[in-house]
Formats: C-alpha cells, structure tokens, sequence
C-alpha cells in the first residue's frame, strides 16, 4: 500500500510567532536593549540611586514582568549596563593603540588617550555612568570597578613597557606604577565630570584630553628614572 505525501512528511515543530518581523528570541534582545538604553540616560540624570526599576521600565516601554525576566535587580541592570560600556572602551582603546603601534610610546600616547577620551565622553552620558556613578554602589560593582581598573594598568604597561619584566619585583613595581597612573588618570576625568555639573563652564573634550597627554607624560618622564623601568 503506497502512503500519501502528507503521511510521509515529519512532524514539523510549533511555527516560531513572529511579531513586527521579530521572533521570541530578537524581542526578548530588544527589550533588554531598550532596558539598558533607558537605565543610561536615567542613571546620567538622576544617578542610580535617584533612579527605580520602575523608572527604567517606563522610560523603556517595558513591564516590570520583562524587566525581572532579563535582571535580578537594579544592581545587576548596571553590572550589565558596565560590562558593555567598558567592551566598548576597551575596543576603541584597543585600536587606537593598534594604529599607533609603530610609533615610541610618547607619540603613541596621543592617539592611545584621545580613542580613550572618545569612547567615554563623546557621549557625557557615558561618562557619567562610568565614572560618576560606579564608586560605593556595592561590593559586586567594586569588585567590577577594580577588575577595570587592572585591565586598564595591565594594557598601559604593555603599551609603556612591551613584553613584561623577567625579574617578578621590576613586574609588580611596573604594574603598581601603572595603576597608579590609571588611578590618576581616572580622577582626572571624574574631576572633568563635576566641573561640567558645578555650574562652571564646562570644559571641552579636548581640555580633558590635554590633561590627561600631559598627566602620562610627566609619569612617563619619571618612569624612565626608576631603574629597571
């Protein structure tokens, strides 16, 4: 007996329902976007502390509901919001420094600091967000703030120094001198920041900039006295 066509087709699975041409998986993508999008412009507002779920999920156009499905807190919506601020930092500083790459470090500086300047204050918003508002939120965004923070020593110094030390002592010396020099370069852009917020003319990008060049050059000079640097 020959079967018909329809007997010998497989079962299929459930149609995935597309919405405004999206499927379950991209709204799900769009609506943690959206969230994260509206707790940026709400935290460089009103800072995180001025800031509810609730506000977010208005400014976003999402339920609480969605909220909740894609954090557990307002805590881990900035840890998220973080995460990919600081990606997008460190890529940019990242090609800036593989652009300058046959260039001596004092000229390398430039565009090195000048991608990173670009990356955080093209956008004020992202400043603030960054720079303004990590400190003091909690140990888990410290523990995060810290982890930046190395990073950011541990690419300076390759950038200053390239291969790392043979002798472990010259290695730490170098990397705590680095963060130190990021330590200090970091204030110098929440500095910038509060200036911009005091009610004083706000200063440029290019006067961070300035700073900062200036700032790593004088350590640059100091580090060439230490020995073993």
């Amino acid at each position: 007996m020959t079967r018909s066509k329809s007997a010998a087709r497989p079962a299929e699975g459930p149609a995935r329902r597309r919405i405004r041409g999206l499927d379950a998986e991209q709204r799900s993508a769009q609506r943690r976007n959206q969230l994260l999008d509206a707790a940026t412009e709400l935290f460089a507002e009103h800072s995180y502390s001025g800031t509810s779920i609730e506000q977010i999920c208005q400014r976003a156009y999402v339920g609480t509901k969605g909220f909740y499905d894609h954090f557990d807190s307002k805590e881990a919506c900035y840890i998220a919001l973080l995460e990919q601020l600081t990606a997008q930092i460190q890529q940019r500083v990242i090609a800036g420094a593989a652009a300058a790459a046959d260039l001596a470090w004092p000229e390398r500086a430039v565009p090195v600091i000048e991608a990173f300047v670009h990356a955080i204050a093209d956008d004020p918003r992202l400043a603030k967000v960054t720079f303004g508002e990590a400190g003091g939120i909690s140990p888990a965004v410290e523990r995060m703030r810290r982890s930046n923070r190395r990073w950011s020593a541990a690419f300076l110094d390759r950038v200053w120094s390239g291969e790392p030390a043979s002798d472990a002592g010259v290695q730490r010396a170098r990397l705590a001198l680095a963060l130190a020099t990021i330590g200090g370069m970091f204030e110098l852009v929440a500095d910038w920041l509060h200036h911009h917020d005091d009610g004083g003319a706000p200063d440029g990008v290019d006067t961070l900039t300035e700073d900062l060049i200036r700032f790593v050059t004088v350590v640059n000079a100091g580090r060439g006295a230490v020995a073993g640097q």
